[in-house]
């Protein structure tokens, strides 16, 4: 990565320069290939310094933070503060985002249903008592039989426990 450090209205010395490339190596940690990274100092006419970070990030755009104080020190710390925060949020983005393609792709495996053929026994017909005597004792949750009159009639268990017939 590469890193710029301007000075406008104030001179950098060598610990300063150290302490804003410590900064910006610290915000590596977070993996997201930063490209290019600019750290303006300024000082204004009340001694005031403003600090500005500003980060070229692949696939996010640039980064860019700011913080006024008196120390520059201070305004570098809480500078660096805003930006970690920044590059945390795009880092846990990135992160949810591919657990969640994962989660789906596992939701979609789960949900292949199998259709097993099932032989279809209504030969002879049978009345709707008997038809109701045998689908209790059968344990299944419809059964297609042919009542008396030659139709074909299905029986099931509802919601609430009952039993209906078409």
């Amino acid at each position: 990565m590469n890193v710029t450090i301007v000075g406008r209205g104030v001179a950098l010395t060598d610990a300063m320069k150290d302490h804003i490339t410590k900064v910006v190596e610290e915000v590596e940690k977070y993996n997201l290939g930063i490209i290019h990274s600019v750290v303006a100092v300024e000082k204004d006419k009340r001694d005031f310094f403003t600090v500005e970070i500003i980060m070229n990030i692949p696939e996010k755009g640039t980064a860019v933070v700011h913080y006024r104080d008196k120390d520059m020190y201070t305004a570098l710390d809480k500078a660096k503060d805003k930006l970690e925060k920044l590059l945390r949020r795009y880092h846990d983005r990135k992160i949810d985002h591919h657990k969640k393609d994962r989660i789906e792709e596992l939701i979609v495996e789960e949900t292949q249903d199998e259709i097993v053929e099932m032989p279809l026994d209504i030969e002879k017909p049978v009345s709707v008592e008997e038809a109701i005597e045998e689908f209790k004792n059968s344990g299944l949750y419809f059964m297609v039989f042919r009542d008396l009159s030659g139709e074909k009639r299905v029986i099931y268990r509802r919601k609430d426990g009952k039993l209906g017939l078409y």
